[in-house]
């Protein structure tokens, strides 16, 4: 997707990338106090994806502008154009689209993001790039994190892993770890899962923890639609050579159906005995930093 974005020649601050939001301070997205960067655009299709708007990019069809009950939203030269300074985050664009998009974000270069945190440097200890999938922008996640290493603060990515990070290493270069979503371990079910089997995602996997990356795998846990126990039976097994050698953390997500599309609503979210079971699994399998969410 980042061939979709050539250079803006009027734009002193550079190439421009689609932000889908910025949250300032966030405890969730890694840790300590972080800004987490959320970018827009997604690779792979996650049928419990609980913000499924942040998977495509808007294709300007208008009709998100005439709900707008603020009249956040307008078209100019064809173009959906957002005024953020309107929107009350009543997410009427985001029910009505049918493209899995968002009008809701903005046109950012790295500099112009990295403006943004600047504004919250002194009370954060590091930034976090997610998504949609933040892989898909490798020039933007090597500039931004540049400018975030060179004023002191820690960097994170949170990907699928669908993209090889051996062969981005001057972003790898900047970024202190990854964040990794290891969605199933059996490339049918992962298949089952996203529509793409794991071949990438198992690799990399393997690279990080080799180069001391591996910030945290994480696994959303959803009976009926994915084996939790499996899954972190196998991925102990695989990652065991490195377990052996420094701890692994592990986060165990429980499913929730709030944000989910409505065709894939009828997973039941986990109960506490259930997550319960899958943390005593990883304790078993040799992981001994287990967050459950």
């Amino acid at each position: 997707m980042k061939e979709c974005y050539s250079k803006n020649q009027h734009d002193p601050m550079g190439q421009q990338y689609p932000v889908n939001q910025i949250i300032p301070f966030s405890c969730v997205d890694g840790p300590g106090n972080r800004t987490a960067v959320f970018l827009q655009g997604c690779n792979i299709d996650c049928r419990y994806c609980h913000n499924p708007e942040t998977r495509k990019l808007c294709v300007n069809c208008g009709a998100c502008v005439a709900k707008c009950p603020v009249h956040a939203l307008y078209i100019e030269d064809g173009k959906v154009k957002f005024l953020p300074e309107k929107c009350v985050r009543c997410d009427t664009c985001i029910h009505v689209c049918s493209h899995d998009a968002s009008p809701r974000i903005r046109y950012m270069s790295a500099r112009e993001v990295f403006s943004e945190v600047q504004k919250y440097a002194v009370y954060i200890s590091g930034v976090t790039v997610s998504g949609g999938e933040c892989t898909l922008y490798p020039d933007f996640l090597e500039e931004f994190f540049t400018l975030c290493k060179e004023a002191g603060l820690n960097t994170l990515l949170d990907s699928n892993g669908m993209i090889s990070y051996a062969s981005l290493p001057d972003v790898m270069a900047v970024t202190d770890g990854v964040m990794l979503d290891i969605k199933a371990f059996d490339s049918a079910e992962h298949k089952r899962v996203t529509g793409f089997d794991n071949t990438q995602v198992l690799q990399n996997a393997a690279y990080l923890a080799d180069t001391g990356k591996l910030a945290e795998i994480r696994t959303v846990m959803v009976p009926g639609l994915n084996d939790g126990e499996a899954i972190i039976q196998e991925i102990a097994a695989y990652l065991k050579p490195h377990m052996d050698i420094a701890s692994l953390r592990y986060k165990l997500i429980a499913f929730r159906q709030n944000g989910v599309r409505e065709q894939y609503r009828h997973y039941p979210q986990p109960d506490a005995d259930y997550m319960e079971n899958m943390r005593q699994c990883a304790l078993r399998a040799g992981f001994r930093e287990i967050i459950v969410i």
